[in-house]
């Protein structure tokens, strides 16, 4: 089987995880180490598992699927996506997410994938998030780009979390900063895009503003206030989330047998 890599030395990133538990990734190293490589990649129940190590050359990488052109260092696919933004704050962890006890269903499932969405951020305080991200009896949200600040996707390490997103209708998520698993499981599940911005967007955006996001241009948007702003580019990541994560992005390179019809 083919692999994803990400990320140099993995025993250092395991170290730092240790002594700060909500260590956080910038999707600049990630951009700059992602690599397809001939070793393989496992499948856990609910974690698709992301080896982290470097390629020694640019040359054993295999060229994206979706690349236009011999210039790979970014992704340039010409993609846009429109919608009201929700703006969060700061260390946004997996149970303001999801929480704990709605794990239990099966994404896999779509009638329990359909449910994970309508309890997307449903642990946010109400308090200091009045405004519900999901309607009550609602599966969808009307908001499909969220904003947020440092740290977003801090805590455990379940994937629901990007998963209970992308199910409640979110195409893109834009932060400061992300938790290291959050960044990692998004790109695996494919489920939504998570930007990085290039300066506090939380102070600059509100909820219920209408944004674009020019993918290819690494540009958000502001049509509420009339501001563009740039983001730091999603790089390599780019492709494996158009494909829909990581297992389809290897179908499509080839790197693994397509999955039979059934009769």
């Amino acid at each position: 089987m083919a692999a994803i890599t990400a990320a140099s030395s993995s025993s250092s990133l395991t170290t730092v995880r240790k002594q700060n538990p909500n260590y956080a990734f910038h999707s600049n190293s990630f951009n700059q180490n992602l690599r397809i490589s001939s070793t393989s990649f496992t499948e856990t129940p609910l974690n698709l598992s992301l080896s982290l190590s470097k390629s020694s050359s640019s040359s054993s990488r295999i060229t994206p699927v979706s690349a236009t052109t011999s210039d790979d260092s970014s992704f340039t696919a010409a993609t846009s996506f429109h919608g009201i933004c929700y703006v969060l704050g700061e260390n946004i962890d997996t149970d303001q997410i999801i929480p704990a006890e709605y794990l239990t269903l099966v994404p896999s499932k779509p009638e329990e994938y359909k449910k994970l969405g309508s309890f997307a951020l449903i642990g946010l305080l109400t308090d200091k998030y009045p405004t519900r991200f999901v309607e009550k009896d609602q599966f969808k949200s009307k908001y499909s780009i969220i904003i947020a600040g440092d740290n977003f996707g801090c805590g455990s390490s379940r994937e629901h979390a990007p998963v209970a997103l992308g199910a409640a209708g979110v195409t893109v998520v834009v932060a400061e900063l992300y938790a290291r698993i959050f960044f990692r499981n998004s790109v695996a599940t494919g489920e939504v895009y998570p930007l990085e911005s290039e300066g506090r967007l939380v102070d600059e955006c509100t909820t219920g503003d209408v944004i674009t996001i020019e993918l290819g241009e690494s540009l958000l948007i502001n049509h509420t206030t009339g501001k563009e702003y740039k983001l730091k580019p999603i790089g390599d990541a780019g492709p494996v989330i158009e494909a829909g994560g990581i297992f389809a992005y290897a179908r499509k390179a080839g790197m693994i047998p397509t999955l039979a019809s059934s009769s």
